[in-house]
């Protein structure tokens, strides 16, 4: 029986006594109050975790309280009750965290319902957060990680997975989104966490070897077999199975691992007889199989098949507020292990990540970290060694006003770094009337440090008053490498 506790805040003691008796039978701790001082008051002593609050009270403005109620606890579950409801309290309500709202009169049922559905909302928020915690302490170094709305949606789906012991999973996403980790989360947090998992990657394993990868063979099956060979499937009994890059695996393969998901069921190669299996089956590719069905280059029955149960894992350039959390946990991984002691990492080289598109996702960036981390000279982590190329149509913008914010100053100068000056105080520039674009500036300066010292990029690099890997950095940038 359950022992939530609510308190209802209400002036009128018939809608205190209507909503409390149906709630106490059916298990809930109920207390009331009939103003915002003994609310106040029961929140303090009787600590509800959840509060069905009216939006007006004798001496008191609820949302006031609202607002109040969720400041010290913002977990505090809270629903308004009214027979005044209008557009501009509900939206205000909603924007100071009310969870929801009933008017009056109420229909008891509906309330139950709110009720139940507001409270089965904190427990699985709850138990997502403890299992994308535990993701980050149980699996490795390079955990699952993430807390955008669409991340947390794929920690729902594979705590989701891993519940379903049996059933096949299909992890779609780009390379670099975490296809493997999100796997290996499915089987540590299922039944058969303490049994084998087992990964092959089916597109860098030739054809011919793969079936005899999976399901061994006796000996005597081929020239060189000269002993019995146990496959994947024999090995993983109890356990997983992950089928990386489904979607490189040949049709007549596709054929047997069908047989094995129906049938349980499986043959050694030079086998006669078959071999019961106790796997679950998780799949993942970055294609697009129901493409790859319809152009007759993946078999329709094993997608149905393997699509029982699907973890879609957005691409890095769809979850941007993912980054900045992403990057400070891999500057904090790399500024550990390569024993460095950078104090963080820079506004403009946070904004510079933001403003790329990450066409290798998660892995990329990581890397991406990993490399300036180990080449900064200074006390951040800037964007010069980052080595992004940023898109000039969509992304000039961006990048510009990073350049400008990450370059170091010259003392008593308020010139630009890179520009060089034709005397000791000021920059002599003529811009034509109806505009330049920047980048051609920038392009042509470095274009003219290159000329004057001969090509010679150290030397360029130095008069620019920025690091070689700075310049060659805007010199990709320009396709001048």
């Amino acid at each position: 029986m359950s022992k939530e506790r609510i308190l209802i805040v209400d002036d009128e003691h018939l809608i205190r006594w209507s909503l409390s008796q149906p709630l106490i039978r059916n298990g809930y701790t109920v207390d009331t109050a009939e103003s915002g001082a003994e609310a106040q008051t029961k929140i303090s002593t009787f600590k509800p975790q959840m509060v069905l609050l009216d939006i007006r009270l004798p001496d008191a403005n609820g949302l006031e309280l609202l607002e109040r109620f969720k400041s010290e606890d913002e977990d505090l579950i809270i629903i308004m009750i009214t027979a005044y409801a209008d557009v501009g309290s509900t939206v205000e309500a909603f924007k100071l965290g009310a969870e929801d709202y009933i008017g009056k009169p109420f229909n008891l049922e509906s309330v139950k319902h709110v009720i139940e559905q507001a409270f089965e909302k904190k427990r699985l928020k709850e138990q997502v957060g403890q299992f994308s915690h535990s993701i980050d302490q149980q699996i490795d170094e390079d955990r699952l990680l993430g807390n955008s709305p669409e991340m947390i949606d794929v920690f729902k789906i594979i705590k989701r997975c891993a519940e379903t012991n049996d059933k096949t999973v299909l992890i779609q996403g780009e390379s670099g989104t975490g296809k493997e980790l999100a796997a290996k989360a499915v089987h540590l947090y299922s039944r058969r966490s303490k049994a084998p998992f087992f990964e092959i990657n089916c597109a860098a394993i030739p054809d011919n070897l793969l079936e005899n990868e999976l399901f061994g063979h006796e000996k005597g099956a081929y020239t060189d077999a000269g002993k019995r060979h146990k496959g994947i499937f024999e090995l993983a009994d109890g356990g997983s199975v992950f089928l990386d890059e489904i979607g490189d695996m040949p049709l007549s393969m596709q054929g047997k691992i069908l047989k094995v998901i129906e049938n349980k069921r499986y043959r050694r190669l030079g086998g006669d007889h078959d071999i019961d299996v106790n796997v679950r089956i998780i799949a993942a590719t970055n294609r697009g199989l129901k493409e790859m069905v319809e152009n007759g280059k993946f078999r329709a029955d094993l997608y149905y098949r393997l699509n029982v149960m699907a973890i879609n894992i957005p691409p890095l350039r769809d979850r941007k507020a993912d980054i900045p959390f992403l990057a400070k946990y891999f500057f904090e991984l790399f500024n550990k292990e390569y024993n460095r002691n950078l104090e963080d990492i820079s506004p403009a080289a946070i904004e510079l990540m933001r403003s790329y598109s990450w066409p290798g996702n998660v892995r990329e960036l990581r890397n991406s970290i990993e490399r300036a981390t180990i080449l900064e000279e200074n006390r951040f982590l800037g964007p010069d060694n980052l080595n992004i190329i940023i898109d000039q149509k969509t992304d000039s913008d961006t990048l510009k006003t990073t350049m400008l914010s990450e370059d170091k100053k010259v003392p008593d100068n308020n010139r630009h770094p890179s520009v060089p000056s034709n005397s000791a105080n000021e920059l002599q520039i003529t811009l034509p009337e109806d505009g330049i674009s920047f980048d051609e500036i920038e392009k042509s300066i470095i274009l003219q440090a290159l000329d004057k010292h001969a090509g010679n990029q150290t030397k360029a690099a130095r008069y620019l008053q920025f690091s070689r890997d700075t310049l060659r950095y805007r010199m990709k940038k320009f396709n001048l490498l």
